[in-house]
């Protein structure tokens, strides 16, 4: 039989207080106490009730993460990192997959309102937050916003939200200032997915950094943050389109298989003959093999501003909405030069 707090406490003469505060990462309590207590709990085969600590505390120590994907290296890694760190605050993750188009089932919400978490972070733009709080009780939902753009401008939110904003516009103008300066005038944007928000903004910051410099705007070729469609795309865009002095992909993946296209179907050069830039600075990045030049998003930053988020809003649960700022840079590698 499993054992109980007040057993625990009485075999490490301690107060029932200090046996809760030893599962908590974040109560104060001298180490060598949380060790011994922790230790007489395992050898009495005892864990916490967090259903029954749920019912005094109302909060259940669960995250909900909405993703567009647990495949790619970009969320993969995400979601890697956003649980190792969500679990070092005592909290348990909740992975709920979107839709192909970004939709979220509603039947899974209603799993999700079941399970009541503390907090809930929507990778996926598409859902907007009257919708996503129609299924939360005390939960606030935590979007990522993308540049000086609200995401859900034109269709006002009565719902209170929290938002990461991601200036992507800081790494890409870099890089088109980058591009230029090698004289590069006509730059191809290997779009993502288009119900992207992420993929729209970085198509407008683009373009709008080109003007600002005098450039045409970019030539819009169609992608889906996909290897095989980057790769094929390349190739209708140097065999039937006019070609670009450098490809800017919206993702690194993206990147990967303009360049493969480029070098070994199309007997190109990169950088020599065409140029290309990535966006995320996944690990693959720096691998010999592409040396690829991109924005980076600090990954352990962007995790780092969630978890504030989550802890600030449990904190001030009636504060106004609550923003954290996350900026990108260009890291130069062997693909532009």
């Amino acid at each position: 039989m499993r054992a109980t707090a007040d057993q625990v406490a009485r075999e490490a003469n301690v107060s029932r207080v200090a046996v809760s505060r030893a599962f908590n990462p974040n109560a104060s309590l001298k180490q060598e106490k949380r060790d011994r207590i922790l230790q007489i709990a395992r050898e009495l085969n005892y864990t916490p009730d967090m259903a029954a600590r749920s019912l005094v505390t109302r909060r259940t120590h669960l995250v909900g993460m909405i993703v567009p994907d647990v495949c790619s290296p970009w969320e993969s890694a995400e979601i890697d990192a956003l649980t190792t760190a969500l679990q070092a605050e005592g909290f348990a993750t909740l992975l709920f997959k979107a839709k192909a188009d970004f939709s979220m089932d509603p039947t899974l919400l209603t799993y999700m309102r079941g399970f009541n978490p503390d907090s809930v972070i929507a990778f996926t733009e598409n859902i907007e937050p009257d919708v996503l709080s129609g299924f939360l009780d005390h939960a606030v939902p935590i979007y990522v916003i993308y540049d000086d753009a609200e995401q859900f401008a034109g269709k006002p939110s009565a719902s209170l939200y929290d938002r990461l904003l991601v200036r992507q516009s800081d790494g890409i103008g870099q890089a088109v200032a980058l591009l230029q300066g090698y004289g590069v005038r006509r730059i191809a944007y290997l779009a993502g997915k288009t119900q992207s928000l992420a993929n729209t903004e970085r198509q407008r910051m683009i373009t709008k950094a080109m003007a600002e410099r005098g450039m045409e705007p970019p030539v819009i070729v169609a992608g889906d943050y996909t290897y095989d469609t980057a790769y094929r795309a390349t190739l209708d865009l140097f065999r039937i389109g006019e070609g670009a002095d450098a490809v800017f992909a919206s993702n690194d993946v993206g990147a990967f298989g303009a360049i493969d296209a480029l070098r070994h179907e199309l007997g190109l050069s990169v950088p020599g003959d065409v140029k290309v830039v990535g966006f995320d600075d996944i690990p693959q990045s720096h691998w010999k093999s592409y040396n690829l030049t991109t924005v980076r998003i600090d990954l352990e930053e962007r995790v780092r501003a969630l978890v504030r988020l989550i802890l600030m809003r449990l904190k001030t649960p009636d504060a106004a909405p609550l923003t954290e700022t996350l900026s990108t840079r260009l890291v130069v590698r062997g693909t532009v030069g």
